[in-house]
């Protein structure tokens, strides 16, 4: 599944390539999701090649090709729609009013995309998710305080979609309960009987933790972002 950079940035490629035939340099692609580095761009291309959307092609500078789309942007794709103006509706991630169908999941407070505050809790208001993104399993709601997730394509305020999981694997991000007191958001890492929770920020570190210090709560399914 993709998060919403990774999806934007993967339409701007695939317009490109089918504009002229060039793909665009890690400055132009910078420039279209408005990250503020090209490691963010380095870091989501990466993350498209493991997912088998892309390839670099070898012996070739700039060159990438396009192997899938989702098929929930192939019209946005063939209408050559500009990144800019594009509100993306990914399968990691969507923007939307209201759902047409839709199911009322609970909101369950603040979950921190930076410094860890107090684990979230009880429910405090219900949102409407859509249906088809949501799956199986039970799921719950989040909003996102801090910016450690930026480069995920999760912002400050935006309510993210938690499906409830005790186990999750490497790369996918996750809510985290640390000693059993502190809640947050991050990407995470297991290796040698340690976990570590990686921001998607280059500003914050990632933190490492014995094992038996973290505890999964869910894995993150979507977002939705409301632009006043």
């Amino acid at each position: 599944m993709l998060t919403v950079k990774q999806h934007d940035l993967l339409l701007f490629i695939n317009k490109r390539l089918t504009e002229s035939g060039i793909s665009p340099s890690f400055d132009e692609m910078k420039d279209a999701l408005g990250l503020a580095s090209k490691s963010g761009i380095h870091r989501l291309i990466t993350a498209l090649e493991e997912r088998g959307f892309i390839r670099r092609l070898a012996h070739r500078a700039r060159a990438l090709e396009v192997l899938k789309i989702p098929e929930s942007m192939q019209s946005n794709a063939s209408s050559g729609a500009e990144i800019k103006n594009f509100s993306p509706k990914t399968e990691q991630g969507f923007t939307m009013p209201e759902p047409a169908n839709s199911i009322d999941i609970p909101l369950l407070g603040r979950i921190a995309a930076g410094t860890p505050i107090e684990a979230i809790s009880h429910e405090t208001d219900r949102i409407a998710a859509p249906a088809d993104m949501l799956g199986h399993g039970d799921h719950f709601a989040l909003t996102v305080q801090g910016d450690s997730m930026i480069e995920a394509g999760i912002l400050d305020g935006d309510t993210v979609i938690i499906r409830r999981a005790s186990t999750a694997h490497n790369g996918e991000i996750i809510v985290a309960l640390i000693d059993d007191e502190e809640a947050t958001l991050k990407r995470l890492r297991k290796k040698n009987g340690t976990i570590a929770l990686e921001a998607a920020n280059p500003d914050y570190e990632t933190r490492i933790f014995g094992a038996d210090r973290v505890k999964v709560q869910g894995t993150l399914v979507g977002l939705v972002r409301r632009y006043h």
